[in-house]
């Protein structure tokens, strides 16, 4: 979650990075905004307003001295119900990156991940016909719903399409 929490308008590698440094300091359970900004400095940008959402979302899953995300994400009867949730309840976390969250722990089979990559593709594949300036909630789900229904008729998955149109574009594969 804290790597998607840094990722808008970042580079994904940085933002791994970052993580990693994170996770090496004991920053993610522990660390106050400040100490996790200083941390992700230079490696994402606005670090200091990332820093408080990562500390705001550690918030709401914490139960005693634990962060238990699971037990949250498994009270959901469906994962459209929980990505609502995730984007309602966690700053800094819009569709995008809730997807992406939900893809990266195994949950994404029936949403889509629309960053730049995926859109530049999805216009030159003809499933949409152009890429929208901005993306309103309205938007991302006629996108994702065109994104659904040309992955069916390939008969690649969602989640696994995603993955082939970033490698096509980045020409790599990474989270």
């Amino acid at each position: 979650m804290i790597f998607c929490l840094l990722t808008p308008q970042s580079k994904a590698k940085s933002c791994f990075e970052a993580v990693k440094q994170l996770v090496a300091k004991r920053a993610c359970l522990k660390g106050s905004a400040s100490d996790i900004s200083k941390i992700i400095k230079g490696k994402v940008r606005f670090h200091n307003n990332k820093a408080k959402y990562i500390v705001e979302a550690r918030k709401l899953f914490l139960r005693g001295n634990r962060v238990d995300i699971r037990s949250k994400l498994k009270s959901f009867a469906n994962i459209i119900d929980l990505r609502e949730w995730l984007v309602g309840n966690i700053k800094g976390l819009g569709y995008k990156e809730a997807s992406h969250f939900l893809r990266n722990i195994g949950k994404g089979g029936n949403i889509a991940i629309l960053d730049r990559h995926i859109l530049k593709n999805l216009k030159l594949l003809g499933v949409i016909k152009e890429i929208p300036k901005t993306i309103t909630k309205k938007t991302y789900f006629e996108i994702e719903k065109k994104m659904l229904n040309f992955a069916k008729k390939i008969g690649i998955p969602a989640d696994k399409l995603d993955l082939i149109l970033w490698r096509k574009q980045t020409g790599e594969y990474f989270k």
